[in-house]
């Protein structure tokens, strides 16, 4: 069973920064998409940034020149970041880690979400 365990997340004041991590656990096979969501209270899960095959990045407008996806595949483990920079209030929620996995057998893209890591934005 593939497990993501993400960390990182905390308070910080108004511009300054936060690296969230998420860490795969168990038999991942072909992980060709990590990406970050992110839910705010009272609204729904929102696309934050994405990173396909290690090297092609995609971020919402709103965090677009702030925030850095990064990832990593190391044997049967893959990881994916997220630094931060510049960080608003706006920025406060839950953040979500997902993954792809492509099972070799069937082709087939097995999705994976993380627990969350709360990220407040606030004097």
């Amino acid at each position: 069973q593939v497990q993501l365990v993400e960390s990182g997340g905390g308070l910080v004041k108004p511009g300054q920064s936060l690296r969230l991590s998420c860490v795969t656990s168990g038999n991942i096979e072909d992980v060709i998409t990590m990406a970050w969501y992110r839910q705010a209270p009272g609204k729904q899960r929102e696309f934050v940034a994405t990173i396909t095959h290690g090297i092609i990045a995609n971020y919402t407008s709103d965090v677009k020149g702030r925030f850095t996806i990064s990832s990593d595949t190391a044997g049967s483990e893959a990881s994916v970041y997220l630094q931060m920079n510049r960080l608003k209030p706006e920025d406060t929620a839950v953040y979500f880690c997902y993954a792809g996995d492509r099972r070799r057998m069937s082709g087939t893209v097995v999705e994976y979400w993380g627990q969350g890591t709360q990220v407040t934005v606030s004097l």
